[in-house]
């Protein structure tokens, strides 16, 4: 038997026109809410590494856009933080 491959896009349009639309938000919803209820930790620390992800990029970001420091300075700063 021969696999099919269904991209989310088809996924969703197939669902849609087997169950309809607003049964299909209900349902997703319940499984997200089941999602985040069972599995907090996970969910957690996946929100956390998406949320540094960000962080991050926006300093680099923002980094590019200041001026250069040596590396002495940079430490200097290091030494005179508690």
């Amino acid at each position: 038997m021969a696999e099919i491959t269904l991209d989310p896009t088809q996924l969703t349009e197939l669902l849609k026109a087997a169950i309809g639309e607003t049964q299909l938000k209900e349902l997703l919803k319940a499984a997200i809410l089941e999602l985040l209820q069972e599995q907090k930790e996970e969910f957690s620390e996946v929100l956390t590494e998406a949320l540094e992800d960000i962080w991050m990029k926006n300093a680099i970001q923002e980094g590019e856009h200041t001026e250069i420091v040596s590396r002495e300075q940079i430490f200097q700063i290091l030494k005179r933080q508690p």
